[in-house]
């Protein structure tokens, strides 16, 4: 692994429960493990790993506070669910973990249950300020591909939907529309407006594919933070869709005339704007299956092809930082499925969400244990 990769963090939501209902105590959680802090809605709870190069200390950073939570509620007679929404069937009325946070009762009031999904948030370095915006506009522009791979919602209270990723269908984008930022002053500008204007009750209130973050928002930005992604319970997995970020970054940055969508596209920025976001509610639907708009040249291509043309693209970068064996999970998925498929596909064959799930988390178990 190289010194010139790039630093990776995660913010990984999960769901906790029984395996047939879905529990909160994600207050409780906050309490006893330091790493944890509660969602709105307290059947969600989330981790954030601290941010490290290289993917062997990534996996441990995954992996151990997960193994921590599962033995704690273990204890309670509880797991967690890798269903990124509420897959069995659930109370529909919100559940607050913080009574009296203000931002809480604004987004149960506005948004409801709809807010209740898990995901993974994959943030990746980038202190330069033009790469950085480079960048999001490329990945925005290819947010759906993430999605697809990562795809793990198709149930929603004990009932099949229409849809692979039911949790990106659902989630309340806001705002509605985000254009693609040409330079740092551009987002600032557009940050300010739209919390001036209410659109944004603050700089928290940005729930988009992919945002700029950093330490002090919107002025100070240090990183990419790419949110499209449904919750992915194989490790491997997760890293292999971070080393596919990462190497489209690295391939970027080698080559900005031809990559970044401000000068390589065919369409103006409104349209791209547009463009993706039909991209992402058809890889929402139709996962790998998905007919997608390229943004590139407008051709029409299947998802799942546009990810194999991507991985050829990406093999020499894959190659020059060693990070190969890393993209193996990818082509894995595309060749047995995301995990939406295999469920929907389980489904179809006669077994029950509860049972699906009670298999889902067998998986996880065992994944667990081989790491120790």
């Amino acid at each position: 692994m190289s010194q010139n990769n790039l630093y990776k963090g995660f913010e990984v939501e999960l769901f906790t429960g029984s395996l047939n209902s879905h529990i909160g105590v994600s207050a409780e959680i906050e309490k006893k493990f330091p790493d944890f802090v509660k969602e709105p809605d307290n059947r969600n709870v989330e981790y954030i790993t601290t941010p490290e190069k290289d993917y062997n200390f990534l996996y441990e950073k995954l992996i151990t506070p997960r193994k921590n939570l599962r033995q704690w509620l273990k204890n309670k007679g509880l797991t967690i669910i890798p269903s990124s929404t509420l897959c069995f069937k659930h109370d529909i009325q919100f559940q607050r973990s913080d009574i009296d946070n203000i931002y809480h009762q604004f987004i149960q009031d506005n948004y409801g249950i709809s807010i209740a999904t898990s995901s993974v948030h994959i943030n990746i370095g980038i202190d330069d300020l033009n790469k950085l915006f480079a960048a999001i506009r490329l990945i925005r522009s290819e947010a759906a591909l993430y999605l697809s791979i990562s795809a793990s919602s198709p149930f929603l209270n004990n009932k099949l939907m229409a849809n692979h990723s039911q949790r990106w269908i659902q989630f309340p984008k806001t705002p509605r529309k985000v254009p693609f930022f040409t330079d740092h002053n551009s987002y600032i500008a557009w940050i300010e407006e739209n919390i001036a204007n209410k659109n944004m009750q603050n700089i928290r209130h940005f729930w988009s594919s992919i945002r700029p973050n950093g330490p002090q928002r919107p002025l100070i930005l240090d990183r990419l933070e790419l949110r499209i992604c449904d919750f992915v319970h194989d490790i491997n997995l997760l890293l292999g869709i971070t080393a596919m970020l990462e190497l489209r970054i690295l391939n970027l940055f080698e080559n900005i005339n031809t990559l970044d969508p401000l000068t390589a596209s065919i369409f103006s920025i409104d349209q791209l704007s547009e463009i993706c976001d039909k991209n992402e509610i058809n890889a929402a639907k139709d996962s790998l299956n998905s007919e997608l708009i390229h943004w590139q040249d407008g051709k029409k291509i299947i998802c799942r092809e546009w990810i194999q043309n991507l991985l050829i693209d990406l093999s020499s970068t894959a190659e020059k930082f060693n990070m190969q064996h890393l993209l193996i999970p990818i082509y894995k998925v595309l060749e047995e499925g995301n995990q939406s498929m295999k469920w929907i596909n389980q489904y179809e064959k006669g077994l029950s969400i509860e049972q699906i799930m009670k298999f889902s988390i067998d998986d996880m178990i065992k994944n667990e244990d081989k790491s120790v």
